[in-house]
């Protein structure tokens, strides 16, 4: 295995968690949050390896209650990463106060690009009709379960994946999608649920990047290297480097040239 720290490109984690713990980890996570009052918790921490998020989760009501595009872009200040955010088609929530805040944020990134994790559960089309209209950088769609047709269209957008291990048997899927647009995650504590014990964790992708080496005819040290080099062109294009936490930043630095 690549001597690389993993990458997490979507997990839920308490806000009030140690330093220690996170350090245990052993992983640059990105940690999504749900509302912008639990994003301004998480942005007053400093972890060397943890990216934390400004979220507003589309299946919660107080989200959308409590949301100001001005706070919002004031979050995005202080970090590279904005998750959770999107739409989702079983959420309580009317769809169109979901799309109502979902394009506000959009245009928010339009003028303030970030490495955005966006969530589309039951959704998949109407995501890609506002991200049609409202072109950002650095979107990744978390958990993608589009058709053929949706996934070709996500990918004509420039849009990346975030694979966890609750998507490794739809192989098709997986192996529509290319590898330079792919990142693992566990979207923990709900992508991750058939793993058990130590292996139900942030940072825990090692069966993700296992099976994507078997699907692409490659290791799992070869994968994790090349997720970290779809991560730096994710930092490239959303020009971030200088918000990513400085481990992190030196890592990206010292990646060897591609090929």
């Amino acid at each position: 295995m690549s001597n690389l720290p993993s990458i997490d490109m979507h997990a839920h984690i308490e806000t009030d968690i140690s330093a220690a713990d996170l350090r245990a980890l052993q992983a640059v996570v990105f940690a999504a949050t749900r509302t912008l009052s639990e994003a301004d918790t998480a942005l007053a921490r400093s972890d060397p390896w943890t990216i934390w998020g400004v979220g507003t989760h589309p299946g919660l009501a107080k989200a959308h209650t409590h949301f100001s595009q001005e706070h919002f872009t004031k979050l995005c200040a202080g970090t590279p990463y904005v998750s959770e955010i999107g739409l989702d088609g079983k959420s309580r929530v009317p769809l169109a106060t979901q799309q109502v805040t979902f394009a506000r944020i959009l245009e928010a990134l339009q003028h303030t690009p970030r490495i955005a994790s966006i969530h589309s559960y039951a959704a998949t089309s109407a995501v890609l009709d506002h991200l049609t209209e409202h072109h950002v950088e650095g979107a990744v769609l978390h958990w993608w379960l589009g058709t053929e047709s949706e996934t070709d269209r996500a990918i004509e957008l420039g849009c990346y994946f975030s694979i966890n291990a609750a998507m490794m048997r739809r192989t098709g899927l997986l192996k529509q999608l290319p590898l330079d647009r792919v990142l693992p995650e566990t979207d923990h504590p709900f992508g991750d649920r058939s793993g058990s014990g130590k292996d139900r964790r942030p940072g825990h992708v090692l069966p993700v990047e296992q099976c994507l080496a078997a699907l692409y005819g490659l290791n799992p040290g070869q994968v994790r290297q090349q997720t970290w080099r779809n991560l730096g062109e994710l930092v490239r294009r959303t020009r971030t480097r200088m918000l990513l936490p400085r481990p992190v930043r030196v890592t990206l630095a010292a990646l060897p040239a591609d090929g």
